[in-house]
């Protein structure tokens, strides 16, 4: 029997969690107690997490093995280990997930698995998160205006799962039948908002005395971001992604003449504040400096996944403040040797 293993990919955070706790419910249904593991493949070596599969449980009828960051596998012998591991049979009641942000992932890993067990969870356009929040409250009990969504769609993530925790505080905070207004999320989501990934992205956009961005005001919303409960490094990389990935599409736009109004609002950049940040920041790095800071990110996130616990929080700091350094005056360029700044 073939073995079950699914990949996962693309940036619609929720959508692919739902489909990955509807594989484990299928599993606890049918076996009972499950033994559920989670890797980073940037982290763990392939046979490390494929070894709870191949070991029975004392304890459990079931395993299911979910690895993230499945893109980071890049070693031949890794890929070709992982893509024979798949061809060969195994009990259904060992699951194996894979999953990644990307589109897409190496494609020997890609062409080991069924296509039947193969999902692109595409990034939601903006009408589709709108219909998403309307339902969301429609389903508690409640309604939204028009210009609260709008609101909403503009502090938050262009996925589902950061839309829901965004979305649960209200229905904590208020009784069923309220109709949610923009005075609500001023409240709720604005002025009690601590800073976060995207109020660093819009610090870094700052000019200051014909700088191009306030590298001082950057480091100190950073530790902010640190000191507040949002301080995860994985969430602050995350945010700074999102944000650089839509500031090639804004230049896109606007090398194609097609900054009016509808176009920008058609492609994500809903409110004339969201507008005026990606302008600003268009004017800070061109579309090819966005791609080296992607790349900045995307190693930052990997040295500090590989350090673990070794250099705890100051490690971490530590190269996220570097990373800010590099976005701000190196405009994604590394740092070679040691700057004073």
């Amino acid at each position: 029997m073939a073995r079950p293993v699914y990949l996962y990919t693309g940036p619609e955070a929720g959508e692919k969690n739902d489909a990955i706790s509807g594989i484990k419910s299928s599993l606890a249904k049918k076996y009972g107690d499950v033994d559920e593991y989670l890797f980073y493949a940037s982290e763990t070596p392939v046979q490390e997490f494929l070894s709870p599969l191949d070991s029975d449980s004392l304890f459990s009828n079931a395993s299911c093995v979910v690895v993230k960051s499945v893109e980071s596998i890049k070693k031949a012998d890794e890929l070709d280990y992982l893509a024979k591991w798949i061809n060969t049979e195994g009990p259904a009641n060992s699951v194996l997930i894979l999953v990644s942000d990307e589109y897409s992932v190496n494609t020997k890993i890609e062409k080991a698995l069924s296509p039947s067990n193969k999902r692109i969870f595409f990034e939601l356009s903006e009408s589709q998160r709108s219909s998403w929040i309307h339902k969301y409250f429609s389903t508690n009990g409640m309604q939204i205006d028009p210009d609260a969504v709008s609101m909403i769609l503009e502090m938050t993530e262009s996925n589902t799962e950061a839309l829901k925790n965004e979305c649960r505080r209200f229905l904590i905070l208020f009784e069923k039948g309220k109709t949610i207004t923009t005075d609500d999320v001023d409240a709720i989501l604005l002025s009690n908002r601590e800073e976060d990934g995207f109020s660093l992205f819009d610090a870094m956009t700052r000019t200051k005395e014909g700088i191009p961005a306030c590298l001082e005001h950057s480091l100190e919303i950073l530790q902010k971001v640190r000191l507040s409960k949002e301080n995860s490094s994985v969430k602050i990389l995350s945010a700074l992604s999102y944000c650089f990935r839509m500031l090639i599409n804004y230049h896109k736009l606007k090398d194609a003449s097609l900054t009016n109004d509808f176009n920008l609002k058609k492609n994500g950049f809903s409110s004339k504040k969201n507008q005026a940040l990606y302008a600003r920041a268009s004017n800070v790095w061109t579309s090819g400096q966005c791609q080296g800071v992607l790349a900045a990110i995307s190693k930052t996130d990997m040295d500090i996944r590989r350090s673990g616990n070794a250099g705890g929080f100051s490690l971490e700091d530590t190269c996220l403040q570097k990373l800010i350094y590099e976005i701000v005056t190196k405009k994604g360029g590394s740092s070679a040797t040691y700057e004073d700044f």
